[in-house]
């Protein structure tokens, strides 16, 4: 590591919290918020107040065309389609389902892995078909009832749109700095599911109930900590601590993500999904374990320009 281990350590802390807590924040935001403008608000504040700090900072924000192409994409798969499709399932199914679901990310890039020709490890391949297998066990439950079923089906979805945007992230010309990377991502994520919002009619539905006190708390919550200040304590991590390390909020951001839904929620996840999350996460263990030994796996060999690995 090229920072103070306690550095380290507080940016981990902030990371497995903060990310961990975004689901909680997303549940209580949509109780009165329309899903899609409380998230492309969300990113297009998050994207504003990101640029200014860059500005004052005197970072240039200049990108080339190709670049912008890039975080267009990104951005729309990443924080549109991805996180944007969170908010809309946390409308019908509990904020820990939505993350137990979402812990299967890194188990879905390395099956896009496999198709696109890769040879991960044999660990790696095991671990993924019993972290997908948990992933039956947490959505099983759900399956009969219609409103619940549609929510896990959209979060499926939206789990499987950020694994593309964080597995095509690794191919694309995105900015070398990941900070001004961001910036563009949450901006292109935030238009997009404004337009989308507008499509939908959620603009019709706004009224003196939809900005309750809780639900404004949250949005700003989710605005500061979950997009500005976890991001940048991630992008500082990626660039002084071992990935190794780094990558274990994806086993972290999940527990963190039930104890406040049972905590504060009042939710209370099936014994058969309690199985499977505990399944998922042994599995992206050994996955992680797998694919980037702690004594080989040097700091810098994260991806460029790129929050693939954000969880929300």
């Amino acid at each position: 590591m090229s920072a103070p281990v306690r550095h380290v350590w507080a940016a981990l802390l902030i990371v497995y919290v903060v990310w961990g807590s975004t689901y909680f924040g997303i549940k209580i935001a949509v109780e009165t918020m329309p899903p899609l403008l409380a998230a492309g608000s969300r990113f297009l504040t998050a994207g504003a107040l990101l640029a200014g700090v860059l500005a004052l900072r005197g970072t240039s924000l200049r990108i080339s065309g190709r670049e912008l192409g890039a975080t267009a994409i990104a951005g729309s798969l990443l924080l549109g389609l991805g996180v944007g499709l969170v908010h809309v399932a946390e409308t019908r199914i509990d904020s820990s389902v939505g993350a137990m679901i979402a812990g299967t990310v890194p188990l879905q890039i390395v099956v896009m892995r496999l198709v696109a020709g890769e040879s991960p490890a044999r660990a790696t391949r095991l671990s993924t078909l019993a972290g997908l297998a948990g992933l039956g066990l947490v959505v099983a439950p759900g399956l009969g009832a219609g409103s619940t079923a549609l929510g896990l089906a959209v979060m499926i979805s939206a789990t499987m749109f950020w694994s593309t945007g964080s597995f095509l992230s690794r191919r694309l010309a995105l900015p070398r700095d990941p900070f001004v990377a961001t910036a563009y991502e949450m901006a292109f994520g935030g238009v997009f599911l404004t337009f989308a919002a507008l499509a939908f009619g959620e603009f019709g539905e706004l009224n003196s109930a939809t900005f309750a006190l809780d639900s404004v708390l949250a949005w700003v919550y989710l605005v500061v900590m979950g997009s500005v200040v976890g991001f940048t304590a991630y992008a500082w991590l990626l660039r002084v601590a071992p990935i190794s390390l780094v990558v274990t909020h994806q086993y972290v951001n999940p527990l963190v993500a039930i104890a406040l839904g049972m905590l504060f929620l009042g939710e209370r996840p099936s014994p058969w999904s309690l199985a499977g999350a505990l399944v998922v996460i042994a599995a992206v263990y050994v996955a992680i374990r797998a694919e980037f030994p702690r004594k080989t796996r040097p700091a810098n060999a994260a991806p460029r320009g790129t929050t693939a690995d954000q969880t929300a």
